[in-house]
């Protein structure tokens, strides 16, 4: 069975600090939307470079691709199709934004939670030391977590990256 890449949006995909610079990334074209919960006022801006679509699906022969982001199915809908990517399944978050266990991001528990058992990597801009400690004291799988800069968003070493682990955990490593 495939590991699960856990994938979040907002920071990796869209590198949304860059925003505050107010200056589009080469690569990335700029998309306003109006996802749920963004029905009025400015539409939200979103910053997209096809490349990370493609450089994800080349992935799909290593990973389960799973949204890992609060977008939840609106990633279907309103990321993925600018990316050229298929539908795919996503972490459906039993709550959002709330307290977690030793001062841990919220999602980390949900993440571990949907991985049950399996190994998995997982690419978000709030990742800390703390999510690493407690995914490492639940007994997870064989875990990579990458925390990604919210001004840069994924590169290509970061897929490379992804690669490797995922050939080497094949392999026997990790």
């Amino acid at each position: 069975m495939k590991p699960l890449l856990l994938i979040d949006i907002d920071g990796p995909l869209n590198p949304y600090a860059t925003l505050m610079r107010r200056r589009i990334p080469d690569g990335y074209a700029l998309y306003l939307m109006r996802p749920t919960g963004w029905d009025y006022g400015t539409p939200l801006p979103v910053l997209l470079n096809p490349e990370h679509g493609r450089a994800l699906l080349a992935l799909a022969g290593r990973y389960e691709l799973v949204w890992a982001t609060t977008w939840k199915d609106e990633a279907n809908v309103w990321i993925g199709p600018r990316l050229g990517l298929p539908p795919l399944p996503y972490v459906d978050w039993p709550s959002m934004h709330g307290g977690a266990p030793d001062g841990t991001y919220w999602k980390t528990q949900y993440i571990v939670e949907y991985a049950a058992g399996r190994p998995f990597a997982w690419v978000d801009d709030e990742i800390a030391e703390q999510d690493r400690e407690w995914i490492s004291g639940q007994g997870a799988a064989e875990t990579l977590l990458m925390w990604i800069d919210p001004r840069i968003g994924l590169l290509p070493a970061d897929f490379e990256q992804l690669a490797e682990w995922a050939d080497g955990r094949r392999g026997g490593g990790h």
